[in-house]
């Protein structure tokens, strides 16, 4: 009994060579499958749809570009129409910058309220013109003199509003800069009525 129990593991360790030596002869026949080698100028041929897709995506960028300055046209042109519209209903939240805010809009009505010879200004001035293509010598003189009384007088009115504007922003607003108003209110007064944006909220002798 003894002399079988040692000669098993000797039996065990045969198969175990047997069985090795046979897994390695079945590797060992097994063939080798090289890799593909991918031809022409070391990369496979692109078909002709991926050739058409590539050829899109460089053309895309461009198209992009322009597709982008065109919305970008659309919406600046949307923004003008929509600020336009605003001074024409007095919504001031799509006003100027130059137009916001209580200290313009107090200087706008100010302007406004007021008759001044600056709103006159430019209708004289193309009577003025008019006048002096006539070739009567009497008539151009006196457009001439027309025309330099009417600018003493649009010089010292603009200067007096400047001044009372100023004067009434700094008592009415005082911790609000001062910078600007007088020329907003200037070239505000030199402006046509009718014509004048925002439009007027208030007529004249309205008192402010």
């Amino acid at each position: 009994m003894a002399g079988a129990v040692a000669y098993w593991p000797t039996l065990v360790g045969v198969f175990r060579r047997r069985a090795t030596t046979e897994t390695e002869d079945t590797a060992a026949q097994e063939p080798t499958v090289a890799p593909e080698q991918p031809t022409g100028k070391g990369r496979p041929t692109p078909k002709r749809s991926e050739a058409e897709k590539a050829r899109k995506e460089r053309v895309r960028p461009a198209l992009n570009r322009r597709e982008k300055a065109r919305r970008d046209r659309e919406r600046m042109r949307a923004e003008r129409a929509r600020t336009r519209q605003a001074m024409n209903t007095g919504d001031e939240r799509y006003f100027l910058k130059r137009d916001q805010g209580p200290v313009r809009k107090f200087i706008r009505d100010y302007v406004d309220s007021r008759r001044t010879i600056a709103e006159f200004f430019l209708p004289i001035i193309l009577v003025i013109l008019v006048t002096s293509l006539i070739g009567i010598p009497e008539i151009q003189l006196i457009s001439t003199l027309v025309w330099v009384v009417a600018m003493v007088l649009l010089v010292v009115d603009l200067s007096i509003l400047g001044s009372r504007v100023k004067r009434e922003v700094r008592r009415r607003f005082p911790d609000e800069p001062s910078k600007g108003n007088a020329i907003y209110a200037v070239t505000r007064a030199t402006q046509i009525r009718r014509l004048r944006l925002p439009k007027p909220a208030v007529k004249p002798g309205t008192h402010v």
